[in-house]
């Protein structure tokens, strides 16, 4: 196996499992709290939509010429790679609090064993049916754009299915044979570390996808991922010490910032069933959500990013350094933005 085929590996495997344990949570609140045979159901539905998802999707980005996928791929990663990596930093450094997958265990069971009880369409258990067929489709749906993506640009989807599918089976056999949330996951660790990995990707299949090739072809994605890693622990550094500050010069302490969450996708898959304006509007604003993320000024520089290196692409290795630049700009200004003190 060379070098990028493990790269490949470990990053599908670390990002899948980061989901995998998030979905089975859900899996284990619906079945705990209400019926098991239902939930099991529901998360088999949820896993049938997403192998059709990736059976149609697959060959169709296949055909994409290369250059064009690498990217589209190189942005949806960074996108998604920014995303992670910016709130890993705000929990690394004390602005958000850290994710507590024991709480959101007890809030979904509470929830689950709240809600009243209908059969439906020869399901015994609506609601720990949907409940768990969503959180799979929803956690799901980023392990099938990852495996796709990854697999697809590399020529290797088997090896990134096989690294989703190890990643999915480790984290539901812990799961159900705990028959607990997975809490003492060092999910954070994780995300951080996908984060960094995305975000290393992105920015080496965007710049080759505008027209630049790397200096040592594919090694270059290991001195990316020191770059990205070195840039997220001094963000963590600077944004500790700021919250320091304001823990000691503010006579109450600095409250968490609140993100949007996954609740807030489930919320929007409870509108598609609704009326069909009301299901359209909150449809394209789930694929908004997942697609252009919370702060959409990070996907426009990273699209600004892009034509600039493709416009200065005849400049030499120049051009290499754009999106590495943007990127930092972008993450640091974002953590700024977040992270200010009210007046």
């Amino acid at each position: 196996m060379t070098g990028s085929s493990v790269a490949l590996f470990f990053s599908v495997f670390v990002a899948c499992a980061v989901e995998a344990v998030e979905a089975v949570t859900i899996v284990l609140a619906a079945g705990t709290a209400r019926d098991w045979k239902s939930a099991l159901r529901g998360t088999g539905a949820g896993l049938v939509v997403l192998a059709a998802i990736i059976g149609i999707a697959g060959p169709a980005i296949s055909k994409i010429p290369i250059s064009d996928l690498r990217l589209a791929v190189g942005g949806l990663l960074l996108v998604f790679g920014l995303q992670w990596l910016r709130k890993a930093i705000l929990r690394a450094s004390g602005y958000k609090a850290l994710h507590d997958e024991d709480r959101i265990f007890k809030e979904e069971l509470a929830a689950a064993r709240a809600a009243g009880h209908v059969s439906k369409l020869g399901v015994a258990d609506w609601y720990a049916f949907t409940l768990s067929f969503k959180g799979v489709l929803l956690e799901g749906l980023e392990v099938a754009f990852i495996v796709l993506t990854f697999g697809t640009i590399q020529h290797q989807v088997g090896l990134a299915s096989i690294a989703a599918l190890a990643a999915t089976l480790m984290a539901a056999t812990a799961g159900f044979a705990l028959r607990k949330p997975l809490s003492r996951v060092p999910e954070n660790n994780m995300k951080f570390s996908v984060g960094i990995l995305l975000t290393a990707f992105g920015i080496f299949w965007g710049v080759e996808g505008s027209g630049i090739k790397w200096p040592g072809d594919n090694w270059a994605v290991l001195g990316l991922i020191i770059f990205v890693a070195t840039l997220g622990f001094v963000l963590v550094a600077i944004l500790k010490g700021r919250h320091a500050k304001i823990s000691v010069t503010v006579s109450t302490p600095s409250e968490m910032i609140e993100e949007k969450s996954d609740v807030d996708q489930e919320v929007i898959l409870e509108k598609v069933s609704g009326s069909f304006f009301t299901g359209l509007k909150a449809f394209g604003a789930f694929w908004y959500d997942f697609i252009i993320g919370d702060d959409w000024r990070i996907a426009a520089g990273i699209v600004i990013s892009f034509v600039l290196t493709s416009a200065v692409k005849s400049s030499g290795n120049i051009g290499i350094a754009v999106v590495p630049i943007v990127v930092t700009f972008l993450l640091t200004m974002s953590l700024i933005q977040v992270t200010k003190a009210p007046n």
